[in-house]
């Protein structure tokens, strides 16, 4: 792969002269191309079979209004020549999700997707849920479109299939069954209850449930139930026909279960006014597993085959694609796009776009999946609009904010001591820009609230004023709300004179006359405190923004305070990770046991090394 830029011209050219300029030193090689703007921002990045024949049709003109405005602003192009135009279309997803382009198609909610994992690094298997890479030794089934969905199938399999989902370490400290056994939730492996090999059974029907043969075990249970029940063993059969009904189900919610794609990702693209919604369906082992939308940032004049291949590209660039993508739109590289998702996957990766039939059917119901969606979301924008409008209004603002952080603390008495900032704006919440500050002031009393927003905000304009200096990122706040009175809103105000910033708007939010819900009143500087009416949709739209910065930062506080209990003398030392930590418990019970263990008793543990044990023993006998 081979970078090349060439030499900027002397006067600074854009647009079609720009693009032109370029031409006369690039090579007919597979790449990918970034045009950039006066400021060096990369405006739009592209792949080409050929760079010079792709980047020639930019130097002309007759091209939507979209692309005309980007060429106006290119100052500048860069080029990278890969080997082929697959590596090219790798590079390109790649690029545009690092840089996220002003005029590319950008999936914006990337997260991944949970999976059930059934672990096989233990005699008696665990089953649990499991997000990220695949690293564990075991059986994975999934991709699930949510933790729900997961946690709702777990939760039935436990009834049908009576596996383990504890740790190792909480297994092997059992000396008897769980509160899951007394509730038939699990078959008490942990003290003896089962045989390895009933398990390992029950282990293997779970397995090929997940996997597509829950027919066949659903009728071997159903024997086993009669069975039981002519033997007079009617304990036995109840819990049987139980199993029965849990599997039931798990099949009741997965809704539709096609019959004739066993391995399959339905992608269906509604686009209308410029917005787009993309839901995903997961088909594995003929069943569904639920179903994900997704809003990919689109402009007014793109394609649906452009929209849809931006799409595959970005969402399949950390995912393992299934054996067959079938698509509501064709997409222009179809080749090259089956070409680079079947050497990701290591195996065939077949893309359809069924015009009748089964799959034809299935792409009908998340198209209307997606356009109730986007339905659903153009109609809170609406409202999202309306509310900041009125926000505006009510605060005497320049304009509907895009941008309003709410910050919040909380701790008690001054421990744990945290501080939370959530982020709205016109979609709504973006819990991607949540930020939680651990409070670190040594000489602050506990319990000083002016304090601790004090060093919250002097940390985060410290910041923003370091990552983004010209305020072009969309990173800066339009309006700050503080939860308190004049006490907090001046504590605050020396801040923002302090670093400059003195001109954004800032309200606090006090509880106002007896502290009672909905008599809130707002304070500004220089103003006096006001109240809006009681039935007034913006006083809700506040309300409703105070609670969630006070949801965030007490769970926050919550998780804080958690680590807290559970921190021990073993977290201090090099070497002992969270694994080590467990297996250190697990033996010893303590750690006040393992500062007293000698080494040939930490040797002992699994996972501890000579050396570790040496360290271990060092740190408790310093002194």
């Amino acid at each position: 792969m081979q970078d090349t830029n060439p030499s900027q011209p002397d006067s600074p050219v854009t647009g079609y002269a720009c693009i032109q300029d370029y031409l006369r030193s690039l090579s007919g090689a597979p790449g990918v191309y970034r045009m950039l703007d006066a400021q060096a921002r990369v405006l739009y990045v592209g792949k080409a079979r050929n760079l010079r024949a792709r980047v020639s049709n930019y130097a002309r003109p007759g091209h939507s209004p979209r692309i005309e405005r980007m060429i106006r602003e290119t100052a500048s192009m860069m080029f990278l020549t890969t080997r082929t135009e697959t590596e090219a279309l790798l590079l390109e997803q790649n690029l545009i999700k690092q840089l996220k382009p002003k005029y590319n198609v950008l999936l914006r909610d990337d997260k991944s997707f949970p999976n059930i994992l059934v672990a096989k690094d233990h005699p008696f298997a665990q089953i649990k849920k499991h997000r990220g890479a695949k690293k564990e030794k075991g059986t994975y089934f999934g991709p699930f479109a949510s933790a729900g969905a997961v946690n709702r199938t777990l939760n039935q399999l436990q009834k049908a299939f009576l596996l383990r989902n504890c740790t190792d370490a909480v297994f092997d400290s059992r000396t008897r069954p769980c509160l899951l056994y007394q509730i038939k939730r699990c078959s008490g492996p942990c003290v003896g209850l089962i045989s390895e090999a009933d398990y390992a059974a029950a282990v293997k029907d779970a397995e090929r449930f997940l996997s597509g043969r829950s027919t066949r075990v659903q009728e071997e249970l159903a024997e086993q139930m009669m069975a039981a029940s002519e033997a007079m063993e009617f304990e036995r059969a109840a819990a049987l026909r139980d199993r029965i009904r849990a599997l039931t189900t798990v099949q009741g919610a997965q809704g539709i279960n096609p019959r004739g794609v066993a391995e399959a990702d339905v992608v269906a693209l509604h686009l209308e006014n410029g917005q787009a919604c993309v839901q995903v369906f997961f088909i594995r082992a003929n069943q569904n597993w639920g179903n994900r939308d997704f809003y990919p940032r689109v402009g007014e004049d793109v394609s649906a085959a452009e929209v849809m291949e931006a799409f595959l590209g970005q969402f399949y660039d950390n995912k393992e694609p299934p054996r067959q993508l079938i698509l509501s739109d064709a997409i222009e590289n179809a080749d090259l796009m089956t070409e680079a998702l079947s050497e990701k996957a290591g195996r065939k990766v077949e893309l359809l776009v069924p015009q009748r039939g089964e799959k034809a059917e299935l792409v009908s119901g998340a198209l209307r999946n997606a356009r109730e969606s986007l339905a659903r979301r153009m109609s809170e924008s609406a409202t999202q609009a309306k509310l900041l409008r009125g926000l505006a209004e009510a605060f005497d603002l320049d304009g509907p904010p895009k941008r309003i952080e709410v910050y919040d603390n909380s701790h008690i008495q001054g421990t744990n001591a945290v501080g939370g900032m959530i982020v709205a704006g016109p979609e709504g919440l973006m819990k991607n820009q949540y930020r939680k500050f651990n409070i670190r002031g040594d000489d602050l009393t506990p319990g000083d609230d002016f304090g601790m927003m004090k060093e919250v905000l002097t940390r985060r304009f410290t910041r923003l004023l370091k990552e983004d200096p010209d305020r072009d990122k969309g990173l800066w706040p339009d309006l700050l709300l503080i939860d308190g009175g004049a006490g907090q809103v001046s504590a605050v105000q020396e801040i923002m004179v302090a670093h400059g910033v003195e001109e954004i708007p800032m309200v606090g939010v006090a509880k106002g006359i007896d502290r009672d819900h909905g008599k809130e009143e707002f304070h500004r500087i220089g103003q006096h405190p006001f109240a809006l009416k009681r039935n007034d949709p913006v006083l809700y739209f506040i309300q409703r923004l105070r609670d969630e910065a006070h949801r965030f930062a007490i769970g926050t506080h919550r998780a804080k305070r958690a680590k807290a209990v559970s921190a021990t003398p073993l977290d201090d030392i090099p070497g002992v990770g969270a694994a080590r930590k467990r297996a250190l418990l697990a033996h010893f019970g303590s750690a006040k046991a393992v500062s007293r263990a000698d080494l040939a008793d930490l040797t002992a543990v699994e996972g501890v090394s000579e050396g570790l044990a040496q360290k271990i023993y060092d740190f408790f006998h310093e002194s």
